[in-house]
């Protein structure tokens, strides 16, 4: 074995003896993508920054509404006129005009005593201070209408500015844009935003069992389906995944693939190799180019989980087994994606629930159970399913949620209430 491999594995088996906390690993995490550059801009079309992050601070070029406009139909009038109006009482206005939407601000005026019917939506003549509904008046005769009650001044106008102000900060950088965003932008007449360009994750699998979809299985042969599900995470997250294949059982082959890699990608992920097994080279590749800052996670699945630094950029090392690469991606590799879009995480909804059995859990370890949350009536059952088995894709199918355990817990009991983080809709089932 070559110096440099053997002061490697010297490192790793060192290493994985002493087991990192998940807290005091994301504080490591946060430490190194402190110093982690944002990614550059881009301008899109309005439509197209759907779903991305908004690269810079924009404000209103101008007020929404730009004119006081009617918020019913009705009749724009000098609210002092209505005062004393009431249905034993109607006030006499004449009207001397009508306005739509779309028609000039400015271009008719009342004065005393006078009306302009209006739509919802039209400016109001100058003067006019409030709008009557259409429902508490009645026109008496042609350019004549009763008012049967009083409405204080600027009721049922929508104010020159009442939406946005110009100057008014409309949308924030590091917005993860969503559709009203797009709909208030477009009614600013912003027909293109600035963007974070999305980062490049690579993703190196390891294992000479794994062949890619659509690949013939042979006998002993898997298909990489940790792989497929990770492209589609990066996605999710704003990413942009780059596959950079397969690689063998082969330590300085697999250092010269991650270097490689980072080439051309913000950060990298690798799949299978990160336990401590005669095979498991991941961690020793790293750190022959790099430096491992975490491995071995007091958590699970994914204990043998960590992630290091070669040329300043992240390289995280996660299990071979889905389950176990879906937890080790949310919580380190999610959380670097926004970071470098300059964006934080969206809320999970989370419901409390009753433990429908028993789940226990290893002290000192933080674990991940998937579970099944079905709603009877107005209780919330919550049924584990599974801790163990990271290599069963279908638990994560069958589960709408996660129970997390802490460290200071052997679990919990039967009845219990737990807290649990949903990841698709509740089921409802039938009372029983």
């Amino acid at each position: 074995m070559k110096p440099r491999v053997d002061e490697a594995m010297k490192l790793e088996m060192e290493g994985f003896k002493r087991l990192t906390s998940v807290e005091k690993a994301l504080q490591i995490l946060r430490e190194v993508l402190e110093k982690q550059e944002k990614k550059d801009t881009e301008v899109l079309p309005l439509l197209e920054s759907h779903g991305r992050v908004c690269g810079e601070d924009i404000y209103a070029p101008f007020d929404i509404p730009s004119f006081d406009r009617s918020a019913v139909d009705g009749y724009a009038v000098i609210a002092e006129d209505t005062f004393s109006a009431s249905p034993s009482n109607p006030i006499e206005l004449k009207i001397v005009g009508s306005l739509m939407p779309g028609d000039e601000p400015g271009s008719l005026r009342i004065d005393k005593g006078e009306a302009v019917e209006v739509a919802t939506g039209a400016p109001l003549p100058l003067n006019a201070n409030a709008v009557i509904m259409a429902e508490d008046t009645k026109e008496i005769k042609p350019g004549l209408v009763e008012v049967y009650k009083q409405v204080h001044p600027f009721q049922n106008v929508s104010r020159k500015g009442e939406d946005f102000k110009m100057g008014e900060l409309v949308v924030k950088r590091g917005t993860r844009i969503k559709p009203w965003h797009i709909g208030a932008l477009a009614s600013l007449n912003i027909s293109h935003v600035k963007v974070f360009s999305k980062p490049r994750i690579g993703i190196l699998s390891t294992g000479s069992e794994l062949v890619e979809l659509g690949s013939e299985l042979k006998p002993g042969k898997i298909v990489n389906s940790s792989k497929i599900m990770l492209k589609a995470l990066i996605s999710s997250c704003g990413g942009e995944p780059v596959d950079l294949g397969t690689v063998e059982d082969d330590v300085e082959l697999i250092s010269e693939k991650i270097e490689d890699g980072l080439k051309n990608c913000d950060a990298l992920i690798t799949t299978g190799g990160t336990s401590i097994g005669r095979r498991d080279l991941v961690f020793l590749a790293v750190n022959l180019i790099g430096k491992v800052l975490v491995h071995g996670l007091a958590m699970r699945p994914g204990k043998p989980t960590g992630f290091g630094l070669v040329r300043d950029k992240l390289v995280f090392m996660l299990s071979g087994f889905p389950v176990a690469a879906l937890i080790g991606f949310n919580l380190f590799v999610k959380p670097t994606i926004e970071a470098l879009l300059g964006t934080r995480s969206e809320p999970s909804p989370k419901i409390v629930g009753r433990l429908k059995r028993r789940v226990a859990s290893l002290s000192g370890m933080r674990s991940y159970v998937r579970v099944r949350l079905v709603k009877y009536g107005d209780s919330y059952i919550v049924e584990p399913l599974r801790l163990t088995g990271s290599g069963l894709i279908s638990t994560l199918t069958e589960a709408n949620g996660l129970l997390v355990i802490p460290e200071n817990l052997e679990g919990y009991d039967e009845g219990e209430e737990v807290e649990v983080e949903l990841f698709d809709p509740v089921i409802h089932g039938n009372q029983t």
